[in-house]
């Protein structure tokens, strides 16, 4: 698919009481961005902001910038769905060439939107270019946690962790994922499991501009269990798979102890008993497990579960136009 410029480019931004960080980030992007390359409509999706904002602080002189509209939220429901229902805004109410997702914290830059728009427009518009974090500067406890939950997350899905929201995406692709309940869990995670072309460019991670981070570990936790719901069929049949190779192996086991028990001099008094007793207890446990995974499994098939094209204006307050290009 071959993009002509400049592109209609909407850049969508989930935050929560960030407003200046975010009015300071779209004064760098519009600064930044040529208005040969696009024109740019902007999305912030209010998650529940304690905090409000002021108008006059997005009314700057701005070169690329045509629109700015904040979509606010009944409750605060975190970025990732915050995420789902902008994408479905978008669609439902804006003509676009791309989509850009971005956090408006400062951490996700607009050079790195540079950097996303060029691997874009190289590539012809044909597919997604996602940013992997070629310098990270988070504490060392993060990263170790960050390092072992990829580990984690490569052992049951059978996919690497290298990306996080900051992305470009054609338009074409709203419609796939607007009709996935994956991306109620996981925006990222959503695109990987709909099998839609996509590629991964290195773009360090910046600072934030201004407030602290309100990510904890409890957030981080729930964040990681999100990506990996989006694959819950495949690590429904790796468990299962491991469950019932435990079940074997359990039952080898008490086959080797009968074995020692009767054709060797090997035993200790009253220790076959113990080890058949312990591994038969296994056993019973491997197979309640595999036999609780296929029927979850099973009931998940016939679950349609959140559709965010149908279901997401149940969360939307109202939709308020704050900046338009004269």
């Amino acid at each position: 698919m071959i993009q002509h410029l400049p592109l209609r480019l909407a850049v969508l931004i989930p935050l929560r009481d960030d407003w200046p960080s975010a009015v300071e980030l779209i004064r760098r992007l519009d600064k930044l961005i040529s208005s040969d390359a696009c024109t740019v409509e902007l999305f912030l999706v209010d998650d529940g902001s304690v905090q409000g904002y002021d108008r006059n602080d997005f009314q700057l002189p701005f070169n690329v910038v045509r629109a700015i509209r904040t979509l606010r939220l009944r409750r605060n429901l975190g970025h990732q769905r915050a995420i789902a229902i902008g994408l479905v805004h978008i669609q439902k109410s804006t003509s676009c060439d791309a989509v850009v997702v971005m956090d408006a914290d400062g951490e996700d830059t607009p050079e790195g939107v540079v950097q996303l728009l060029r691997a874009y427009t190289e590539g012809d518009g044909a597919r997604a270019i996602f940013a992997e974090r070629s310098r990270r500067s988070e504490s060392l406890v993060f990263q170790c946690f960050y390092h072992l939950f990829r580990v984690l997350h490569r052992s049951l899905t059978g996919i690497s962790v290298r990306v996080g929201n900051f992305s470009i995406l054609p338009s074409e692709y709203l419609s796939t994922l607007v009709v996935m309940s994956e991306l109620w869990n996981h925006y990222a995670a959503a695109v990987f499991r709909s099998k839609l072309p996509f590629t991964i460019i290195p773009i360090p991670r910046g600072t934030r501009i201004a407030g602290k981070s309100k990510m904890n570990f409890v957030a981080l936790v729930s964040h990681g269990l999100s990506a990996i719901s989006v694959f819950g069929d495949i690590v429904g049949v790796r468990l299962l798979i491991g469950s019932l190779a435990g079940f074997f192996l359990a039952g080898l086991g008490i086959v080797a102890v009968v074995i020692i028990r009767l054709f060797t001099d090997r035993a200790i008094p009253g220790w076959a008993t113990y080890a058949t007793g312990s591994l038969a207890i296994i056993m019973i446990q491997f197979i309640t497990i595999a036999t609780s995974f296929t029927f979850f499994m099973l009931s998940n098939r016939t679950n349609l579960g959140f559709i965010p094209v149908r279901d997401y204006l149940l969360f939307v307050e109202k939709a308020v136009d704050i900046y338009s290009h004269e």
